[in-house]
């Protein structure tokens, strides 16, 4: 396997492999025209955003600043807005289904390294995939860590470190993010 096929599965990689390095540098000159680009010119704007994801459904709006690795791991449904300063490191699947609002300062997290000292220091990485349901919203400077699944319409709270998969239709909160409240 290639090191970015052995990425794309969650297994371990190196991210220095050359195929990789070219796909960030191409998916930063992107990012770069993106987030300088003039906040009159919407239309523009999206398209470089739907040249970037994989997939990206009607009614998308990205803020800028945004970061991500390649984007080409990103696929997002109908109406999704993310605000100001994102991160996606989407080194592996990042799902977002419909209706997802993304507060500013999210960062998704899907990428992470070993806890073994030898093969981390070895600059060894893997990936585990991020899938959010359809309604969720995230609050500010949430972070979602990897291999997270959110259930439909949960809201995230604000500042919520999220290191586990939650249901459908609960409120999380804290570091880290536990139920705070049941919707339904």
């Amino acid at each position: 396997m290639t090191q970015k096929e052995k990425m794309l599965a969650g297994e371990l990689y190196q991210a220095g492999d050359p195929e990789l390095v070219a796909e960030r540098l191409e998916a930063r000159k992107l990012l770069k025209t993106f987030n300088d680009s003039d906040p009159e010119d919407s239309v523009y704007r999206i398209s470089l955003v739907r040249k970037l994801f994989r997939k990206s459904g009607k009614n998308l709006w990205v803020e800028p600043p945004f970061y991500c690795d390649y984007g080409s791991n990103i696929e997002v449904g109908d109406d999704v807005f993310f605000n100001f300063n994102c991160v996606v490191l989407d080194v592996c699947k990042v799902t977002l289904g419909d209706r997802v609002l993304v507060g500013p300062n999210v960062q998704f997290y899907p990428a992470t390294h070993p806890l073994d000292p030898i093969p981390r220091g070895q600059l060894w990485e893997y990936g585990k995939p991020i899938a959010i349901g359809s309604d969720v919203w995230i609050g500010g400077s949430a972070v979602i860590c990897p291999g997270v699944s959110i259930g439909e319409r949960t809201v995230i709270a604000a500042g919520a470190v999220v290191t586990k998969n939650f249901p459908s239709d609960v409120v999380v909160a804290g570091n880290p993010a536990k139920v705070i409240k049941h919707l339904v």
